[in-house]
């Protein structure tokens, strides 16, 4: 097996008196993609920080390979006094990478690099801090939920540039699909120790089933061998002292490793308040224009919701989702068109804007509003701490501030709040985000129990498959087109993906232009003929390359190369990092090329 990249080693760390983790292990070979799985609290994040060494351990060993470079992703990036997101990319750039890659990363992503890193919403920051470490093309990737904020298509870019890189990756994330499609490994972070296998995310679910199993089979042998050892020392007590003084001390033994267990964490019990039954029509969109400006967001758009649809609405950032649900709730007026809301509707929203929620106030009094230790939930009252339990909180967490609660544990909060409430239709934007696997699990049980109707905003292509019966989607300048069944089925019916916006920057050799302008009647540019050639033959070197670096990766998955023939290992590395390297400059050259045809065309 290759040397890792990345070790730690016997890590532990205690948190007010409580063990966080006690004896983790960690193992990261070059190239190769750990998903890092565990429950809200269970200190995933943490773990990555000790990885990235950001946090110090009480105790343990982290070993970096020396050279390797790694580069951390955290969930809130800090911008420092970067005055522009160009300028935040390059700092993370190292004397000898490659400098164009910040700027053509951000664009990619979206943004110019003129964007001041402070003034960026949520989805905006988290395209700026990915180009940041993406652009030193570093060893090793720890990413903790790299699709946070982004849009499908921006996801779906991530997936595809994230794959065709050789950096090892560990990733923390809530999305299925994506740990699915990139996970080659997983690493189960549980009750203070990592479970590990060499198979990706999709195999996860079943295995820990079995692991948990198999533990519940043993602590039930254990119980029953406390009881027969009981018996005997109440009844079969011999006259042999030493083996009597043995057996009791085993018995000691037993009763201490059971007093010991740490079960697994209990299971969310979520349940939205119902109230009494809506019509069978619930809302009935006619022509519906919405424009800001010059600008449309909606428009001519029609639909027709019943009582029990599950409707999930997509696109990219930007695109008038909010506006559109709004419009169909009553919560904003149409430019023209109509729109009919059904008898006896009692809407219940989860904003995702988590912004709404007071950090200085306590978990309690977010629930209760301030208001007693009793909270409302649908029509009656609850006690405070009985109603925290049910979304995974303890009791002596009621007068812990927002403000200190994870990322999970706030949309845990959130979604507290939003079911509380009597409902027959739930409006949800993006109730998936910072959720563990488990309360994703619970959240889509619920909302195929509930039986009033359900309008969902999500990024999320895994839970809009289990969830929606339907989907609309964007098709650009104010349409918007709905599709009968889930994400997959939309893909199938509209036969091609959403378009991802990149920024239009201005190309660096128009920039060159600027600085040394050219004489009015100089004449016009041409490609050469080299030029020309190039530009044709590229594609399919940068093709031929790629396939022989996925030869390469193959022959390098096996985990017994390095052990078994450290001579093929050798020479399989050199030859993927000679791919690799001439891929690069390959790409470059067809970007440099590229973008000089399209300035010759625009002059």
């Amino acid at each position: 097996m290759a040397p890792p990249l990345i070790q730690l080693k016997d890590i532990r760390l205690t948190f007010g008196g409580t063990p966080l983790f006690s004896g983790v292990e960690l193992n990261v070979a070059p190239s190769e993609r750990v998903c890092l799985i565990g429950r809200n609290g269970s200190g995933k994040s943490t773990l990555l920080k000790i990885a990235a060494g950001l946090v110090e351990p009480d105790g343990g060993t982290r070993f970096v390979q020396p050279g390797a470079t790694v580069r951390y992703l955290p969930q809130e990036p800090d911008f420092g006094e970067h005055k522009t997101t160009l300028a935040y990319v390059e700092s993370g750039l190292a004397p000898g990478d490659d400098q164009h890659q910040a700027r053509y990363l951000l664009e990619q992503l979206g943004l110019t690099g003129d964007e001041n890193p402070h003034n960026l919403s949520g989805g905006e920051a988290r395209r700026a801090a990915l180009a940041y470490v993406l652009a030193p093309s570093p060893d090793i990737l720890l990413l903790d939920e790299p699709t946070n904020h982004l849009d499908l298509a921006t996801i779906e870019w991530l997936e595809q540039e994230l794959d065709s890189r050789r950096s090892a990756l560990v990733i923390i994330s809530h999305d299925r699909r994506f740990l699915t499609n990139l996970s080659r490994a997983t690493a189960w972070l549980d009750r203070g120790k990592i479970k590990q296998i060499y198979r990706g995310f999709a195999s996860f679910e079943s295995w820990r089933d079995e692991v948990l199993a198999e533990e519940e089979r043993d602590q039930h042998k254990l119980d029953r061998k406390i009881v027969d050892e009981e018996h005997w020392l109440r009844h079969g007590v011999s006259g042999r002292r030493k083996r009597n003084v043995k057996r009791l001390a085993n018995l000691h033994t037993l009763r201490d490793q059971r007093r010991n267990y740490r079960g697994t964490a209990g299971t969310a019990s979520l349940a939205a308040a119902e109230a009494e039954q809506s019509g069978k029509l619930v809302i009935e969109a006619k022509g519906v224009t919405k424009a800001y400006g010059e600008r449309k967001i909606v428009e001519n758009f029609s639909t027709r919701i019943q009582r029990g649809d599950r409707l999930g609405i997509i696109g990219p950032n930007g695109a008038g989702k909010t506006t559109l649900v709004n419009l169909l709730t009553g919560g904003a007026e149409p430019d023209s068109g109509t729109v009919r809301l059904g008898a006896n509707l009692e809407i219940a929203t989860l904003d995702q804007h988590r912004e709404s929620l007071d950090p200085k106030s306590t978990l309690a009094e977010a629930l209760t509003g301030g208001r007693g230790d009793q909270i409302m939930v649908g029509g009656k009252p609850k006690h405070v701490v009985g109603y925290m339990k049910d979304f995974l909180f303890a009791q002596e967490q009621r007068g812990t501030p927002v403000e200190v609660l994870s990322g999970g544990e706030r949309g845990r909060l959130m979604l507290a709040r939003a079911l509380a409430k009597p409902s027959n239709l739930l409006v949800l934007d993006e109730p998936t985000n910072d959720l563990d696997l488990e309360t994703l699990d619970v959240l889509e049980d619920m909302l195929g129990d509930y039986e009033g109707t359900v309008i969902l905003i999500s990024h999320d292509r895994d839970f809009l498959d289990r969830v929606v019966t339907s989907v609309i989607a964007p098709e650009g300048n104010g349409k918007w087109t709905e599709y009968a069944g889930g994400y997959s089925d939309m893909l199938t019916q509209r036969g091609a993906d959403l378009k991802r916006e990149t920024a239009k920057a201005q190309p660096v050799a128009e920039k060159r232009e600027e600085r040394a302008a050219a004489p009015a009647s100089a004449p016009k540019r041409k490609l050469s003929f080299n030029e020309k050639h190039a530009l044709e033959t590229l594609p399919k070197k940068m093709e031929t390359l790629q396939a022989d670096i996925a030869k390469l990766q193959r022959v390098l998955d096996d985990p017994n190369l390095y052990a078994k023939d450290r001579k093929k290992f050798d020479d399989t590395s050199a030859a993927i990092a000679k791919a690799h390297d001439e891929l690069s400059a390959a790409e470059e050259r067809w970007l440099e090329l590229e973008m000089l045809r399209e300035e010759i065309e625009q002059a």
